[in-house]
C-alpha cells in the first residue's frame, strides 16, 4: 500500500509543477534526519505530502543537502525543474542565498531575544535553575525524591533547549508548577540563586503566561491545509489578543494572564512594574 501511494506521488510530480520544504533535524541518537514536503495542486484542489525522510550519513552541510535531494529525485525521475518553490527552517545550511522562503511560524524565540532586560534576566535566572538541577544526576535524583514527598504532580523540571519552539513554554509551564519546590531545594544548594527567583516570580508568572500562549498559536499554525491566508489570520487575531492582555494587565485585569491571576487569587503581592 505505502509503496503504492510513493509511486503514485513521484508519478504525479513528474508532471506537475510544485513546492518543497526542506527539514533537516537532529534525532535523539545524534543521527541526521533531512525530511522533504511537498504541496502541489491536483484535481482543483492543494495537497500536501511527506516525500522522503533521509538519513544524512556525513554532515549536515549544504551541499550533503543537495546530493540527497537530487539523489532521491534523479532516482524518482522527477525533474528539478518541477521545483517552484523551496521552504527551509531557517538553518544556515538550507537558507538561500539568492532568494530563501523562512518559515512564518515559530515565532517566539526571536520574540525573547528582543524581550526587556528585566525579563530576560528572570528567563535566564529560571534556566539557570533548570540547568543546575538537571545536568548533574545526584541533583536530578534529590529533587526527584523531594517532588516525590512534597506529593507534586511531575517529578522532574523540563530542559530548555534554544533551538525547539515549544521549549521555553513548556520549560516555564513545569517550572513555575514546581516553584515552591524548586525553593526548598535551592536552599541548601543555592541561596543567592533562590532569593533572586523569590523576587522575580512575579515576572515567571507572567513569562509563562506569555510564552504558553505562544505555544498555543503554534500549535494553530501546524497541520494540513495551512496557507498563507490562513497563517495571517491566525497571527492577526493573536496580536490582538496580546494588545488586549497588555490593555487588561496595564488595569491590574489579569482574566487573560491565568497564572497571574492564581497568583493575585491568592493575594499574593504582585505588581509588573515593567513596560510590557
Amino acid at each position: 500500500m505505502s509503496s503504492d501511494i510513493d509511486s503514485f506521488l513521484c508519478n504525479y510530480l513528474q508532471m506537475t509543477h510544485f513546492s518543497i520544504q526542506l527539514d533537516e533535524s537532529t534525532l535523539p541518537d545524534n543521527a541526521a534526519l533531512l525530511l522533504a514536503y511537498v504541496r502541489f495542486i491536483m484535481n482543483q484542489e492543494i495537497y500536501e505530502e511527506l516525500l522522503f525522510a533521509r538519513t544524512l550519513i556525513t554532515d549536515t552541510k549544504g551541499e550533503s543537502i543537495f546530493h540527497v535531494l537530487k539523489d532521491y529525485f534523479i532516482e524518482k525521475a522527477i525533474p528539478l525543474s518541477n521545483i517552484i518553490s523551496v521552504a527551509t527552517d531557517g538553518a544556515p545550511a538550507v537558507v538561500g542565498r539568492v532568494l530563501a522562503i523562512h518559515c512564518v511560524i515559530h515565532r517566539q524565540h526571536l520574540v525573547a531575544k528582543d524581550l526587556r532586560v528585566r525579563l530576560h534576566e528572570s528567563l535566564h535566572l529560571v534556566i539557570d535553575a533548570v540547568n543546575q538541577i538537571r545536568s548533574n544526576a545526584l541533583n536530578t535524583r534529590l529533587f526527584s525524591q523531594l517532588c516525590e514527598e512534597d506529593d507534586e504532580h511531575f517529578h522532574q523540571l523540563l530542559l530548555h533547549t534554544e533551538v525547539r519552539w515549544l521549549s521555553k513554554g513548556l520549560c516555564l509551564t513545569r517550572f513555575f508548577a514546581l516553584f515552591e519546590t524548586i525553593l526548598e531545594f535551592l536552599d541548601t544548594k543555592d541561596k543567592i540563586l533562590k532569593e533572586n527567583l523569590m523576587k522575580r516570580k512575579t515576572d515567571i508568572a507572567y513569562l509563562t503566561d506569555l510564552f504558553t500562549k505562544f505555544n498555543m498559536v503554534n500549535l494553530q499554525l501546524q497541520g494540513d491545509s495551512l496557507n498563507l491566508i490562513k497563517t495571517k489570520s491566525i497571527l492577526s487575531a493573536f496580536l490582538a489578543r496580546v494588545k488586549l492582555m497588555k490593555q487588561n494587565i496595564g488595569r491590574a485585569n489579569f482574566l487573560s494572564s491565568p497564572i497571574c491571576h492564581r497568583q493575585v487569587a491568592r493575594k499574593t503581592t504582585f505588581q509588573l512594574t515593567f513596560n510590557i
